[in-house]
């Protein structure tokens, strides 16, 4: 079996597996508890992801270079630490909303940009809930709190209500910074195509119709043009008959 086969196999079940941890974590978070069932459910999940990982590694063509451009894998199943790093997994969520998002590219983008700013705008809050909801002193202790600062955070708006205060929640917000910055470019992008478009096929259809009445009367000189030559050329031929009849007569 080839990685890539494998990947297309495994496309569905990774899915699932994200969309168990990120409503196991989503609890945990949320309600801030230790329950046995959202541990397993967590736990689990990681091993499904470990499972992943080695076999993405024995399988890829070149492994050293596999490795190293998939550092943030390793990342994901071996530091339980950084447990949000999980929610990476929902990237593959992303996959299935570019499919369905239409045949247009514009249309395709723009499902996929609001698909991932949701998402990351989700786990963002779930991540800094995560990192500051138990921590001494720290202002983000509720999901509405978290959901807000992520809102303001990732657009750079940064309002400064609501702060991180842990080295792992600061991060998160610089991953949310980074990320926004990166959706509204995309976003700028595919307004600024969608506007040239429009002009260019606006452009072409007045174009279309000033060119119109020339190609026509074009096509009427064309056709007069065509009746002149045939008249003349009627006109010469009786004309040389009889000049040809003379000279026979001569002889």
């Amino acid at each position: 079996m080839t990685q890539e086969q494998w990947r297309k196999r495994s496309e569905w079940p990774l899915l699932v597996a994200a969309m168990v941890f990120l409503a196991a974590f989503s609890v945990q978070v949320i309600v801030n508890t230790e329950a046995v069932v959202v541990e397993v459910l967590i736990w689990g999940t990681w091993a499904v992801f470990v499972v992943d990982y080695f076999i993405n590694l024995y399988l890829a063509p070149h492994r050293v270079r596999w490795f190293f451009r998939n550092l943030h894998e390793l990342a994901i199943v071996a530091l339980p630490a950084l447990r949000p790093l999980r929610l990476l997994r929902l990237v593959s969520l992303l996959q299935v909303v570019h499919r369905i998002g239409g045949n247009a590219l514009r249309s395709r983008v723009l499902v996929y940009v609001l698909g991932a700013a949701a998402l990351l705008i989700y786990a963002g809050a779930l991540a800094g809930l995560d990192a500051e909801e138990n921590v001494p002193g720290a202002n983000i202790k509720t999901f509405g709190d978290a959901v807000w600062w992520a809102l303001t955070t990732i657009t750079t708006v940064g309002y400064g209500d609501y702060y991180p205060i842990t080295v792992l929640g600061r991060c998160v917000a610089a991953g949310l910074m980074v990320g926004g910055i990166a959706i509204l470019g995309l976003v700028t992008a595919s307004v600024a195509s969608w506007m040239v478009e429009s002009v260019a096929v606006e452009t072409a259809a007045e174009l279309d119709a000033a060119e119109a009445p020339v190609f026509e009367e074009l096509r009427r000189l064309r056709t007069q043009v065509e009746r002149l030559t045939a008249l003349l050329e009627a006109r010469e031929e009786p004309s040389a008959e009889p000049s040809e009849a003379a000279r026979s007569t001569e002889n």
